[in-house]
């Protein structure tokens, strides 16, 4: 049995042409036919896109039920992340991750957690979208190791993924990696890269593995639409259960 799972950071539905679209980056996702999506930086009812809830439209377009985490609220409006998928689910966890106030600006991070169902198999997956600041993305990685992933639910097969912004040379990366496996950590092929989306040489989104999963196929697509769709390209890894 197959499981695809797709982690995309989707800007926001604005691509590197400037231009909103969701139905873009539906069309982007909807050709790797995903299973689960797990997106990060979408707006829900802000003004600088339209007042549009881009989880509930991307859903709708999807034919996908949505769990979306607000990391950030603007008074009404709010910015985050959110796992969409067909499959049987429910919300195990949404919630806030330590926040580096030393910055000026730094966006507040969180992530959510869902429990989905497939040929009576039962996955977990957090979605998450951690910092810029190295020492703020340590912290984060620290409270979803120590607190979540410390969690009875997180057992059997688990799947940690997002925009990490940490490369595999980055300390943080090397925080999860001691505790999870990189899905494309036992590949012969060079790894796949996703940032830029024009010219990708960074391996900032990733997908961390725990339990008995077998990695069956990487893709990213790279046709002129999903270049264009985001800065990020999604990366889609397929698992037998």
């Amino acid at each position: 049995m197959t499981l695809r799972l797709m982690t995309y950071n989707v800007h926001r539905c604005v691509g590197v042409d400037k231009k909103l679209d969701i139905a873009r980056v539906a069309a982007v996702i909807a050709a790797m036919k995903p299973d689960v999506v797990a997106l990060q930086e979408l707006d829900v009812g802000r003004a600088r896109t339209g007042g549009v809830d881009q989880a509930h439209a991307l859903a709708e377009k999807l034919g996908m039920r949505r769990h979306f985490n607000a990391a950030m609220h603007v008074e009404e409006e709010q910015y985050g992340d959110a796992i969409l998928t067909a499959l049987p689910e429910k919300l195990v966890r949404a919630g806030a991750l330590p926040h580096y106030r030393r910055v000026p600006g730094n966006e507040p991070r969180g992530a959510v957690w869902i429990t989905v169902e497939k040929d009576g198999v039962e996955v977990q997956v957090i979605n998450t979208h951690l910092g810029l600041v190295p020492q703020e993305q340590q912290k984060q990685a620290a409270a979803l190791i120590g607190d979540w992933m410390t969690h009875p639910r997180w057992t059997g097969p688990c799947v940690l993924m997002g925009d990490f912004n940490a490369t595999p040379f980055s300390a943080t990366y090397r925080m999860l990696a001691a505790v999870l496996r990189d899905a494309q950590g036992d590949r012969k092929e060079s790894p796949t890269a996703t940032f830029p989306s024009g010219f990708p040489f960074l391996r900032i989104d990733h997908v961390f593995l725990a339990g008995e999963m077998k990695v069956s196929k990487i893709e990213s697509p790279y046709d002129a639409r999903a270049r264009k769709a985001s800065d990020h390209l999604p990366l889609v890894v397929e698992l037998e259960l």
